[in-house]
């Protein structure tokens, strides 16, 4: 299933809008020669990243992504604090192992987003991946890390509309 015209329109001109913003952030100056080169660099990067990416069906509700970011924040210092105390403490039993957590993200940028996200889990590294499931090494495979992971990949997925592509 293709992405709409208007979604992939959309897609491409945020984009082309996001590298121009960062090439003016780059900027020592904004003398007419740099903003022409700017604009050629801009249109490179996005038809670049729209051959390398390409525009999926869903979006992003942004006030819930928004929502999610102080989550996201004290899930990192969470998972610092835990690993830093299980370096520091040799009596820290640790049942280092492989769990598989099923998802329900289908394949692509979302389940990218997710997993990228989920290593920040205290203790898991993700180690591979299947149609439904993601591979994670853990130092404590006595945790619910399965249950956790769908709780995360629920409040996650409230922030993000993917529409599964169906294969045929």
């Amino acid at each position: 299933m293709k992405a709409p015209a208007a979604t992939v329109a959309r897609t491409v001109l945020t984009r082309g809008a996001l590298f121009l913003g960062l090439w003016l952030v780059l900027l020592p100056s904004l003398k007419p020669a740099d903003l022409a080169i700017g604009l050629l660099a801009a249109a490179a990067a996005t038809w670049t990243s729209a051959r390398l990416m390409p525009p999926e069906l869903g979006h992003v509700r942004l006030l819930a992504l928004l929502a999610f970011v102080p989550h996201f924040v004290w899930q990192s210092v969470r998972a610092g604090v835990d690993v830093a105390r299980r370096a520091m403490s040799p009596r820290m039993p640790l049942k280092a192992g492989f769990v598989s957590c099923p998802v329900s993200l289908p394949p692509g940028l979302a389940r990218n987003d997710f997993v990228s996200i989920m290593s920040l889990m205290p203790g898991t590294v993700p180690v591979g991946e299947t149609e439904d499931a993601v591979v994670y090494h853990c130092l404590d495979t006595d945790q619910p890390l399965a249950q956790q992971m769908a709780d995360e990949e629920r409040l996650l997925s409230n922030a993000l509309v993917v529409v599964e592509r169906h294969h045929g």
